[in-house]
């Protein structure tokens, strides 16, 4: 948690969005943390802002207060603790935000995302929404030069996305759909791509987030607001589906048309977060049984060895060009003295388009 009284302190203070309440984010003095053992510390170039933070803020969505947001990050290694070997001052890393307990059955099998004690850096323990946050050496990701520090703050939604095709044993070969031109479905497409996807439509209610997933490496974008877009949506697959259906958006009307795109013997793969109820009908489970197709949910994005390989391939594929970065994949870049307005924005409905980013 915050150090609130930074004069009561010997360490030096710094600047943090500091939530304290339901809409009631401050800009404080806080004392700045130091590199305990296995820690390093990190000077936050970039924090970005989650679609799950904004229920923090606006909808008293956090676990407690007060408490200082911001799980998408990078920035320079300043500072290195005691037992820390991998990683040296001056690399630049992006901030792997679960901190698992590496004790349960769970932890030991590999499956991070599933530990039932975790602790999460920007949620359960203060974030990066501040000038400086420590991390354990674990947590931090080293990147090459050559990325920039907004790209590092995007490599948390890149690996979500990776994560997704993990679960969904993605072999590449299909046609492969994915529901939501948001920032995590930009990645979805991205890595299908890669990985060898016959194509990639991208499906969603804005044109310009659709034309984005072209320049990105997406075959088609399909707007869903279009009373056709169905019949032209299996037209490209030959009336067959589609082979791999990734779900971005969280959305009761997207997890719909998952199962209507979704081919017989095909992969559906829900990443996305619904905040609304979902009415799983006789017709909608009849698809799922007469196709016989793998559904899956897919959380976080972690594997063994910890971090795991999604955030290595981010950083690999980051540095050699393939995994691309857009401007249009930020909103807008602020200054941490406005997050309280930068989360104004969010209360009216499609204003913003992608990632905010605090630049401290």
């Amino acid at each position: 948690m915050c150090a609130l009284n930074p004069a009561a302190s010997a360490a030096p203070a710094m600047k943090a969005a500091v939530l304290r309440g339901n809409n009631d984010i401050r800009i404080e003095q806080i004392a700045r943390p130091a590199a305990g053992y296995g820690e390093v510390l990190v000077r936050v170039r970039a924090a970005g802002v989650c679609g799950s933070d904004v229920p923090r803020v606006l909808h008293g969505g956090a676990h407690s207060y007060p408490i200082v947001l911001g799980h998408e990050f990078a920035g320079d290694v300043v500072a290195v603790g005691e037992g820390v070997s991998k990683v040296s001052v001056g690399q630049r890393v992006a901030g792997a935000p679960l901190m698992p307990c590496m004790r349960c059955d769970d932890c030991a099998r590999g499956n991070y995302s599933l530990c039932g004690h975790y602790s999460f850096i920007g949620s359960r323990r203060d974030g990066a929404f501040a000038e400086y946050i420590a991390v354990p050496e674990t947590n931090a990701v080293p990147f090459d030069d050559g990325i920039s520090y907004r790209q590092g703050a995007l490599f948390e939604p890149s690996t979500v996305a990776l994560h997704g095709l993990f679960m969904a044993d993605y072999r590449g070969g299909e046609h492969v759909a994915v529901l939501g031109g948001g920032t995590i479905g930009q990645f979805a497409a991205q890595w299908a791509r890669i990985y060898g996807a016959r194509s990639v439509t991208v499906f969603d209610i804005d044109a310009t987030r659709l034309a984005l997933a072209r320049r990105l490496g997406a075959d088609a974008g399909i707007l869903t607001s279009d009373p056709d877009f169905m019949k032209d949506a299996l037209a490209r697959t030959s009336g067959r589906g589609y082979g791999t259906v990734f779900e971005t958006a969280g959305s009761p009307v997207t997890m719909r048309i998952a199962f209507a795109l979704a081919a017989k013997k095909s992969s559906v793969c829900f990443i996305g977060t619904p905040h609304e109820p979902l009415t799983f009908e006789p017709a909608l489970w009849e698809q799922m049984n007469r196709k016989e197709f793998l559904l899956t949910g897919s959380w976080m994005s972690y594997s063994a060895p910890f971090p795991g390989r999604e955030w290595t391939l981010t950083a690999d594929e980051f540095a050699s060009g393939r995994l691309r970065y857009d401007d249009e994949l930020v909103h807008a870049a602020l200054p941490l003295e406005q997050a309280a307005e930068a989360f104004e924005w969010y209360k009216t409905p499609g204003l913003v388009s992608g990632r905010i980013i605090f630049e401290p």
